[in-house]
């Protein structure tokens, strides 16, 4: 069998609900939507990575950011994201999808590959993520066949499961073979941490750790995070008060 096309695509606008414009927010000099699709690009396993964004004219600067680093941009309806990751993944040419959202700018591009080769040991699993629970948030990922996200485009009609993408999926163990998400080796020090930027303290967090981290080490990687904040334990203060939005 030939190498399946493996394309991981991320979902920005500049509407969010709590905190409007927050991936073109800067940090080290760069919007958030940068560090982020650089760092997702760096991934191994990757043969492209798509921005699925909306046809909105708010969201023109995101699609300038991307296409400025060289990333491909497919842009659709604001309320159907699923709709926009299935355009994506047509316009990519993709048989693998890596899902990944743009309020992540510390996403690890280890971590990534990791759940790439993951999956492909594993040729009959239709579904594979990383644990949220268990490592910081805002490392999530999430891979899937191409040809279940076309299912899951055709055929959900739940709208939560059109906004957050995979639940036709995971939501649906009997139909579909979800593997165990990924864990870490050992348990997270200091565990219980919240690098995903939906509010102003979030995003406080994460721009000191990106401004602490770059000009020394370019390529750091979530451990790296890590160690920073046991350094720093008073930076976990920052947003300790910030809840998780659940699906609707």
């Amino acid at each position: 069998m030939d190498k399946p096309r493996i394309v991981a695509i991320s979902q920005a606008r500049m509407t969010s609900t709590r905190l409007p414009g927050k991936v073109l927010m800067p940090a080290a000099g760069r919007p958030l939507l940068a560090h982020h699709l650089d760092r997702l690009s760096r991934a191994p396993g990757l043969d492209a990575v798509v921005l699925a964004t909306t046809v909105n004219a708010a969201d023109d600067p995101v699609a300038e950011c991307a296409e400025s680093l060289g990333v491909a941009v497919f842009r659709g309806d604001e309320q159907d994201v699923l709709g926009r990751f299935a355009g994506a993944a047509a316009l990519a040419g993709a048989d693998l999808v890596v899902r990944v959202t743009a309020d992540c700018p510390l996403i690890d591009p280890a971590l990534v590959g990791r759940l790439i080769a993951a999956f492909r040991d594993d040729p009959s699993l239709d579904y594979l993520s990383i644990d949220s629970t268990r490592y910081p948030r805002g490392l999530d990922a999430e891979i899937l066949p191409r040809r279940l996200l076309d299912e899951a485009a055709a055929k959900a009609a739940d709208p939560a499961e059109r906004e957050h993408v995979t639940p036709y999926i995971y939501r649906r163990p009997e139909r579909f073979r979800l593997g165990t998400a990924l864990v870490p080796a050992e348990p997270v020090e200091p565990p219980d941490q919240r690098w995903c930027v939906d509010e102003p303290a979030d995003y406080e967090l994460v721009r000191r750790l990106l401004e602490a981290l770059l000009p020394s080490n370019p390529a750091f990687g979530w451990q790296d995070c890590c160690k920073l904040l046991r350094d720093h334990p008073d930076w976990m203060d920052i947003n300790r008060a910030v809840r998780q939005k659940t699906l609707h």
